[in-house]
């Protein structure tokens, strides 16, 4: 892997919730401009990770560093100030307000940069159809393509993406597919954790594997989608049945 800037570093990050240990000492790395991919085994971990750089949980032990700032003990709307943004696996939509609703509550002044919602538009093309509509009639696609305008409404240099295509038809993949490989080209750099391995191997640039709470394996996203000795391993994957 090319060496590059590091926008955000895990360093030893050990979380608890409540009694149970979740995190032991995760390290992680991301490079500024490049989609990783966080996978693993359900109850890895994954989502707590996300979880603990949004300030949703909070560290025990170790730093989370970004930009060079130490953001480990700072409260989740200071972590949102600093331009990192956080799709959660549950989408959080509010379901009796209006798509407008919805993304007016998400933009910082309560108004819209109209060049900025048109590309929006570009990027999910329906959002226009239902933008009238409740959030709560709404297809499992079209909110997943609402949490996702929601979360860079404003400008973002980190989007944290929790399991986006989750339960989603093949069409509805693809589109999301396409729309995030969109937003990588405009710079923003991307940690994304995701089920669906072909998905991983078409969007991502680099992998992070985890664990039981730690990271297990980190390198190319390409590499591990030539190696299916690394993904029975890590992944407890095979390539003929996850080629897809």
């Amino acid at each position: 892997m090319v060496a590059t800037e590091n926008l955000l570093t895990l360093a030893g990050v050990h979380t608890h919730i409540g009694q149970y240990h979740i995190l032991h000492g995760v390290d992680l790395e991301i490079p500024r401009g490049q989609l990783t991919m966080l996978l693993g085994r359900n109850g890895a971990g994954k989502t707590t990770t996300m979880r603990t750089i949004m300030g949703l949980w909070h560290a025990g032990q170790g730093t989370i560093t970004y930009k060079g700032e130490d953001i480990t003990k700072l409260r989740t709307p200071e972590i949102a100030r600093r331009g990192i943004a956080y799709v959660p696996e549950n989408m959080g939509v509010f379901g009796t307000l209006s798509v407008e609703e919805n993304m007016v509550l998400a933009a910082r002044s309560g108004d819209f940069d109209e060049a900025r919602l048109e590309w929006i538009f570009d990027l999910f093309p329906a959002m226009q159809k239902f933008w009238k509509w409740q959030a709560g009639q709404l297809s499992g696609g079209q909110k997943q393509m609402l949490a996702i305008a929601r979360a860079i409404i404003e400008p973002a240099d980190l989007l944290l993406i929790d399991e986006p295509t989750k339960g989603l038809a093949p069409a509805i993949v693809d589109a999301l597919a396409r729309a995030i490989m969109e937003l990588k080209k405009t710079g923003v750099t991307i940690l994304m954790v995701e089920q669906n391995f072909g998905l991983a191997t078409r969007v991502g640039d680099s992998v992070a594997v985890m664990d039981d709470g730690r990271i297990v394996h980190t390198g190319d996203m390409a590499e591990l989608a030539a190696d299916a000795d690394l993904q029975s391993r890590f992944l407890g994957l095979h390539m003929k049945g996850n080629a897809a």
